[in-house]
């Protein structure tokens, strides 16, 4: 068989100026340059009931609309928005919120793990990504993996180190298929350092960085995937964890500025 020569995934185009666009589709809103993108619905509509919270703009999507919301907290505005799962919606709306005027943006989700050792619950602040999905190809040239803003990394980290919580600093494995999650590509992956693997970080950072926003993300391990077989470990029970890990995002969030001006 013959195959082309030319993959159109690998065919990164630089142009910025696209066809369609977050303005176009929602002019006039004005985001907070500070948010939580946080993939714990349940801890979303918790937060939006106990705080002032005010409706900025809804994400309309054929799936559903993704209302993006405003709090004050630690006298910010601060923005917080579910994203969906997978890269090509979940990275989608970040291009949105970017586009609106969020520019500090930490995400907080789960993950599964590729080693037994890592507990349920453990956090994982992702340094580099491996590009296993589609959607970041759209936003910068192939490579390997992208890594996350060192701005929002050290943003992150000051916060983790000042509560005195315990974190793996490790890469991710980014995929489209998780049901395409076969022994040797976990072998490979965690033989390249990754700890956890999950389905939009890699995109979220390239997107970030084509429109030269500030972005980290911080992980709980979850279910195990493992060579041998998979445990749920009943990871989405967790809601201690997941709450506690919004607030630590939000205040990683806030403390980008503080960073910047460092």
């Amino acid at each position: 068989m013959n195959l082309p020569q030319h993959y159109p995934i690998l065919e990164f185009d630089p142009d910025t100026n696209a066809i369609i666009t977050p303005r176009m589709l929602y002019p006039g809103v004005d985001l907070p340059e500070h948010c939580v993108v946080c993939f714990f619905y349940d801890v979303i509509k918790k937060i939006v009931k106990e705080f002032p919270a005010k409706m900025v703009f809804g994400s309309e999507w054929e799936s559903g609309s993704h209302p993006y919301y405003e709090i004050e907290y630690k006298h910010h505005r601060l923005g917080l928005i579910y994203p969906g799962v997978g890269a090509a919606i979940a990275g989608s709306i970040l291009e949105e919120v970017i586009a609106l005027g969020s520019k500090k943006i930490i995400a907080c989700g789960g993950s599964g793990v590729l080693a037994p050792e890592i507990a349920m619950g453990h956090l994982i602040v992702p340094q580099f990504a491996y590009r296993d999905e589609g959607m970041s190809y759209h936003y910068m040239a192939p490579s390997e993996k992208v890594g996350m803003h060192p701005s929002a990394l050290k943003a992150i980290q000051n916060v983790l180190d000042e509560k005195k919580l315990p974190y793996i600093l490790s890469s991710t494995w980014t995929t489209d298929a998780p049901y395409r999650e076969t022994p040797g590509k976990v072998a490979k992956f965690r033989s390249l350092g990754c700890a956890t693997v999950e389905m939009e970080t890699a995109a979220f950072m390239a997107v970030a960085d084509f429109h030269k926003a500030i972005f980290g993300q911080i992980l709980y391990g979850g279910d195990l995937v493992i060579e041998t077989g998979w445990d749920s470990r009943n990871w989405q029970s967790r809601e201690d964890i997941r709450e506690n890990l919004f607030w630590l995002a939000a205040d990683a969030c806030l403390a980008i500025a503080e960073e910047e001006h460092a």
